[in-house]
């Protein structure tokens, strides 16, 4: 995750407002962040949804009395923060009994949601228990967002929902993935987002995991993506100029760092080297290390695109003991630094900034975790690579079934595949 505006507003500041550059910060404890699908039952069936949820009731999902068990060893593992999510996390009843346990811990707690079951008594029970943060999903205008999400009236549910949110005093947030398909809408989401003065934007790259593996035709290609980028860091820029307060983060493509950079290199080429440095004190993808997730089974990933991959279930194993296994090959390579990466990223001169981005895109496409990244839109020259082009990846044809590739050292991934596999 990249929180943009974090680093826009060190940008803007005067030397002597500027903050001391820190590595990444930890929230309200040392642990990861953990993002966690306490039901993966959906209302909607959208086109990208990475646990392929359906409107049907899954078998074997933690019980109340199992989460509270897991959210005290959570505790214990210096965990701070908890986004509970889904499946549509508001279709579990026990979902604000939840929320209120987790708040009476001392987590800092958000709920992700489409927003389309946020009623007046549901929004009311929102308020009551008190979250932190409410993220709403919107993928585009109306037109766009219904299709994506599969239904009709979609759009105009969601935005009702973020303005109940709003007018209760909910800090709330939207969620906006990017496809070619989407993206065409970003400027007038933009828009709303200051109409609605929303708090939040979250901007996720598509990643391919569940259902969006099986639509990654319809990813951004690189040239609009650094399109969309350049409207992002635009609009993020005259909103701090402003003083609106409003968040700008993005997800699942930690290249979004390294195109700051050069986007910054002609606005504020002053101030390059100090951005540089505060980058590198971040460190980049932190799937593994400071992000976890935690699926309706119990079972722990190195974040929520990894669900081809489990690393133990909270039913046999503590959280904190799970999370401090390395000899798990995948969870010994992340948390690895620098990652055993090969190819462009391997040889990037900003590896200590990306740390490798996502891994999940190497390993969906060639069978290789620590294959070169085929989400970076960043050129060759503008990594570095200016003598003589990286061998490119070889890309399964579609519908193949990765093979781990082979690797030396700590990052052997003999038993890769041995994870619950998501259709």
């Amino acid at each position: 995750m990249f929180r943009l505006s974090r680093y826009m507003k060190d940008l803007v500041a005067t030397p002597e407002s500027a903050a001391t550059p820190q590595r990444r910060p930890v929230l309200l404890g040392s642990g990861p962040v953990v993002i966690w699908n306490l039901i993966r039952r959906c209302n909607l069936t959208c086109r990208h949804c990475y646990s392929s949820s359906a409107d049907t009731d899954f078998a074997g999902e933690l019980t109340t009395a199992e989460v509270f068990r897991v959210m005290d060893d959570l505790k214990d593992a210096g965990v701070g923060v908890l986004i509970l999510s889904g499946g549509e996390p508001l279709l579990r009843p026990d979902i604000h009994i939840i929320g209120a346990r987790a708040k009476a811990l001392g987590f800092y707690v958000g709920l992700s949601s489409n927003g389309t079951l946020m009623d007046a008594a549901a929004v009311g029970a929102i308020a009551d228990t008190g979250y932190d943060y409410v993220g709403i999903s919107l993928d585009g205008m109306r037109e766009t967002h219904d299709i994506f999400r599969r239904r009709a009236g979609a759009f105009d549910a969601s935005l009702a929902g973020l303005r109940a949110c709003r007018t209760a005093g909910i800090k709330t947030g939207l969620r906006f993935t990017i496809t070619e398909h989407t993206a065409r809408d970003l400027p007038r989401l933009l828009d709303l987002a200051a109409e609605e003065a929303v708090d939040k934007l979250y901007f996720s790259h598509l990643n391919y995991a569940g259902r969006g593996n099986h639509n990654r035709a319809e990813d951004a290609h690189h040239r609009l993506t650094r399109s969309v980028m350049d409207t992002i860091l635009d609009r993020c820029l005259a909103d701090t100029l402003a003083g609106s307060g409003r968040e700008y983060v993005t997800g699942n493509n930690d290249a979004d760092a390294l195109y700051m950079l050069r986007w910054a290199e002609k606005r504020f080429p002053a101030r390059l080297a100090r951005l540089e440095q505060t980058l590198r004190r971040w460190g980049g993808n932190a799937s593994g290390v400071g992000i976890a997730n935690i699926d309706n089974l119990g079972i722990v990933h190195p974040d929520t695109m990894w669900w081809t991959h489990a690393l133990g279930s909270v039913r046999d194993r503590r959280f904190g003991d799970i999370w401090a296994d390395t000899s798990d090959p995948l969870m010994a390579g992340l948390k690895q630094r620098p990652r055993p990466v090969s190819g462009r990223c391997g040889q990037c001169r900003h590896l200590a900034i990306c740390n490798g981005n996502t891994r999940t895109r190497a390993y969906q496409l060639t069978g290789d975790p620590w294959a070169e990244d085929p989400g970076c839109y960043l050129t060759d020259a503008e990594i570095g690579l200016t003598a003589a082009p990286a061998p490119r990846i070889q890309v399964l044809p579609f519908g193949a079934t990765p093979r781990p590739a082979p690797i030396t050292g700590a990052a052997s991934l003999s038993g890769l595949t041995g994870g619950e596999v998501r259709p």
